[in-house]
């Protein structure tokens, strides 16, 4: 069974050749409709854009795409509106996980059987565009809270590591995980996430007022400026570790001083001492591998706190463990 949210477009929405469970007319604060429909099993819904108050206000919109699954909703645009036009809005519907989305009616039954993808719609992340059409506003960064991450040793798992920063901050803070450049953080399906090229960061975090913490994965950027704190990957397998030294031989005296983060790390406190003087880096912090599907609460919290990010009231801390894992920097 479908829904329907009606305001404008009512008329048209009731012609639709669907069987309705639950439909509501008028306008509606956003938070009504997630108290409504937030736990309402639901086949699709079909969304008048006018019904919802101050739609055009975008933190509205990403409230509503945190609570719903969006890839149920069709929504319709006012084809009055000069909004329904601008490329900058379009674009961050697609950035909030909004596909489904029409200002012709006669669109709305082949979304319904034929619900887009984000290859259909990434057409709309245009970034030159968005810059044209965007205001000549300063980001005002001095008020957030932006935690880079950026990987040192190949695939040293700063994606996953931002999902995770992101889900234990997120109950602290709000907050909002962002990747440049690739679109590997889709797949966790979480509407907190967002996927931007690089040129777009400033202008994004601008743009979400509401939002005081980002956690970003900033992968081969040099976006590490606009950063409170950034923490650097290194995963300390025998292998990683020499083909990194083979590549960079400079790269140890280019993080002396940084927050090195030994990740998806086996390494006990022997290791790590091993590593600190064969590297001559101070390591930051050591993070096990993490299983991205249940609670790392007990891994994660401490980094924050050991970055000022929270206070921990009580800590537990497990006992590291006594037998050496490998040997690091093995000369021939």
């Amino acid at each position: 069974m479908d829904t329907v949210i009606a305001n404008k477009y009512s008329d048209i929405l009731s012609t639709l050749n669907i069987e309705v469970s639950k439909k509501l007319e008028g306008v509606y604060e956003v938070d009504e409709i997630i108290s409504t429909f937030g736990n309402y099993f639901f086949n699709k819904m079909f969304l008048d854009i006018t019904a919802i108050k101050n739609y055009k206000d975008l933190n509205n919109l990403q409230k509503l795409s945190m609570s719903i699954n969006m890839d149920k909703v069709i929504l319709l645009l006012d084809k009055d509106d000069q909004i329904s036009d601008s490329k900058v809005f379009l674009s961050r519907l697609v950035s909030m996980g909004i596909y489904n989305f029409t200002k012709d009616s006669n669109d709305l039954m082949y979304l319904y059987t034929n619900p887009n993808i984000y290859r259909d719609v990434a057409h709309y992340q245009d970034i030159d565009s968005q810059l044209e059409e965007t205001p000549n506003t300063s980001p005002n960064l001095s008020t957030k809270k932006i935690l880079g991450v950026k990987n040192v040793t190949d695939s040293a798992g700063a994606t996953t590591l931002v999902y995770l920063l992101k889900k234990t901050l997120s109950d602290y803070y709000s907050t909002m995980a962002i990747e440049l450049n690739k679109r590997d953080l889709t797949y966790f399906h979480d509407k907190d996430c967002l996927s931007i090229k690089e040129d777009a960061l400033e202008d994004t975090i601008n743009k979400y007022s509401s939002i005081n913490t980002f956690v970003i994965d900033l992968d081969r950027t040099n976006k590490e400026h606009i950063c409170t704190d950034v923490l650097y990957l290194i995963e300390p397998s025998t292998i990683k570790l020499n083909k990194l030294s083979l590549i960079n031989p400079k790269v140890f005296s280019e993080l002396k001083g940084k927050n090195v983060i030994l990740n998806k790390s086996l390494l006990n406190d022997s290791d790590i001492a091993n590593f600190e003087v064969e590297s001559n880096l101070k390591v930051f912090y050591n993070m096990p591998p993490l299983n991205d599907k249940e609670d790392v609460s007990k891994y994660i919290l401490p980094l924050l706190e050991k970055l000022g990010y929270i206070k921990v009231q009580e800590e537990t801390q497990e006992e590291s463990p006594k037998k050496s894992i490998f040997s690091i920097f093995k000369k021939k």
